[in-house]
């Protein structure tokens, strides 16, 4: 049965209790922001393999909008969301108002942890502070899941938000946070789109305009594959002309930094508005 919490201190005696009765060696963590979905799915499913404890958050970081229409409009669903994480066998579940993660706000949180350069460029070009955001709740969140004793937290993000995970990734490297980053495949539907909590807000017909994402990064891929010019510029105009398609951009970088280049392996990401929705997809590029 899967054990719903609403504050910090309930969620921490929940697990340190869990831990006990188990004897884990580690705590499986799935940060997310509801409005869960099959990729979610799939890295509650890695953690409950690799884990004798899975945990996993449901919040909606207001740290992470720059439009209050944009937070005010994000698919929330607690019933579901707990029906899923039942589903998958999640032990505990943190989901908290704003004011138990965030007293005052907006006022707080006061001191906060910055993405440098890394959430200064592609996303975060594009969603100033966005991942400032980011890097500040999940540092809370590793701090609120850290197990007690010798058991050791593992944490698991989806490739899709490529930046997100990267970004994460480096923080952990950085701050020396004593967790371990599990990359998690990207989910599609059939058509190719991207499994994402903001499908749900897309029209029937904007979810088809919306595979243009996919086509061009699986169109990428195989160019690059086949040793071929891989004509970004041909691409976007590609996207462009889907119909209520607004890219924002298409660009291929160095896995390590983010920064473009033009040799491989490299990892190709994409943005763009479908209506009104703004949807990010991404694709490894591997060495020939």
């Amino acid at each position: 049965m899967t054990v719903l919490t609403r504050t910090i201190a309930e969620l921490r005696n929940a697990l340190t209790r869990l831990v006990a009765e188990r004897e884990a060696h580690s705590v499986g963590l799935v940060p997310t922001m509801g409005a869960l979905h099959q990729g979610h799915a799939a890295l509650m499913r890695a953690a409950r393999a690799d884990n004798p404890v899975v945990c996993a958050s449901l919040f909606v970081n207001p740290l992470q909008f720059e439009s209050p229409l944009d937070l005010e409009l994000y698919p929330r669903d607690l019933d579901a969301d707990m029906a899923l994480c039942e589903a998958e066998g999640v032990d505990l579940v943190l989901a908290p108002e704003v004011e138990e993660m965030y007293p005052n706000h907006p006022d707080s949180p006061i001191v906060r942890v910055t993405s440098g350069h890394m959430g200064q460029i592609l996303e975060g070009a594009s969603r100033p502070g966005h991942f400032d955001g980011v890097a500040t709740v999940v540092s809370k969140l590793f701090n609120i899941f850290d197990p007690e004793g010798p058991a050791r937290l593992k944490a698991y993000f989806g490739q899709k938000d490529a930046q997100q995970l990267m970004i994460v990734s480096r923080m952990v490297a950085d701050l020396d946070f004593p967790v371990t980053i599990v990359p998690v495949p990207t989910q599609r539907e059939e058509s190719g789109l991207a499994l994402s909590s903001r499908n749900l807000l897309l029209t029937e017909e904007h979810r088809r305009a919306a595979t243009a994402l996919s086509s061009a990064l699986f169109e990428l891929l195989d160019r690059a594959a086949h040793g071929a010019d891989w004509d970004l510029s041909g691409l976007r105009r590609q996207v462009r002309e889907a119909p209520d398609v607004i890219l924002d951009y298409l660009e291929v970088v160095d896995p390590g930094t983010l920064l473009p280049t033009e040799s491989l392996p490299a990892l190709a990401l994409i943005a763009a508005y479908v209506g009104s929705v703004r949807l990010i997809d991404n694709i490894e590029l591997p060495a020939h």
